[in-house]
């Protein structure tokens, strides 16, 4: 299966090349044209993971792991959350249930690749799933135009409207983990001039 360059640069500890990795002995641009017939680091490293073998340290393999199992915490922490309160879990408490699941982290497959056999694991630990919420918002309309892009980074808007009054109402869906952080981020960005309604 063809890897896209963001999975191979998250794949990658360093974006080089090396001849001898443990000597830190990096392959010349000629060489690599010669053996790749290209010298783009991301390039060689798609080749190689089709066709040849990667050789790492223990260190290197141990940081690769290490760096993985944040992201998918991360991105169960943003996504998911507790069905019986409706709220996100905390990191702390995903990393806890990992463990007590004793879920291994592969580091060479991806985030999205690993995350629901990882959930599936921790669900017998902590009641937790992914969902989406949908929350009703209503802004003054100078606050809208900076909101609009900060709305599109935590979710999409499946409805907007102005009002007769000069304001902005929308329908956005979000991450059920970002319910907090969303409402905070509107509250901020408007000075506390924002109404939002969750809705069912």
């Amino acid at each position: 299966k063809d890897e896209t360059k963001a999975d191979i640069e998250d794949i990658l500890a360093v974006q080089e090349v090396f001849k001898d990795a443990r000597k830190g002995d990096k392959a010349s641009e000629e060489t690599m044209r010669k053996l790749f017939q290209t010298d783009d680091p991301l390039e060689v490293a798609k080749i190689i993971l089709k066709k040849g073998s990667i050789q790492l340290t223990a260190e290197q393999r141990r940081q690769m792991i290490k760096d993985k199992h944040k992201k998918i915490v991360n991105k169960i922490a943003r996504e998911a959350i507790n069905p019986q309160t409706g709220l996100p879990h905390p990191p702390k408490r995903i990393e806890k249930a990992m463990k007590e699941a004793k879920v291994h982290v592969d580091p060479f497959k991806t985030v999205d690749e690993q995350v629901n056999i990882v959930l599936k694991a921790i669900r017998t630990k902590i009641p937790i799933r992914f969902e989406k919420v949908k929350v009703a918002i209503k802004i003054p309309g100078e606050s809208a135009g900076p909101v609009y892009g900060i709305i599109s980074n935590f979710g999409k808007i499946l409805e907007e409207e102005w009002q007769k009054d000069g304001s902005w109402i929308a329908i956005v869906e979000i991450p059920g983990g970002l319910q907090d952080s969303f409402y905070q981020k509107m509250s901020e960005m408007t000075g506390g001039q924002v109404e939002t309604r969750l809705l069912k």
